[in-house]
């Protein structure tokens, strides 16, 4: 299993979305991240939690109404 800290750009890539759209849910404090000094890092084991609790989709959801 992978340890490591990824950046905004990894998590987006391994999500599938836009940098913007990143930067979007840590604003909205619902994605885990940490910021570490100016960034901000996450740890792929703790979004692929909030991806299967569902909590991605309702962002998107709400994004769209």
């Amino acid at each position: 299993m992978e340890d490591r800290w990824v950046s905004v750009e990894e998590i987006g890539t391994y999500l599938g979305v836009k940098r913007d759209t990143v930067y979007k849910w840590i604003s909205d404090n619902a994605l885990p991240a940490h910021k570490i000094g100016r960034l901000w890092m996450f740890k792929k084991d703790e979004v692929d939690a909030w991806v299967r609790a569902g909590n991605g989709a309702t962002i998107s959801n709400a994004k769209m109404n």
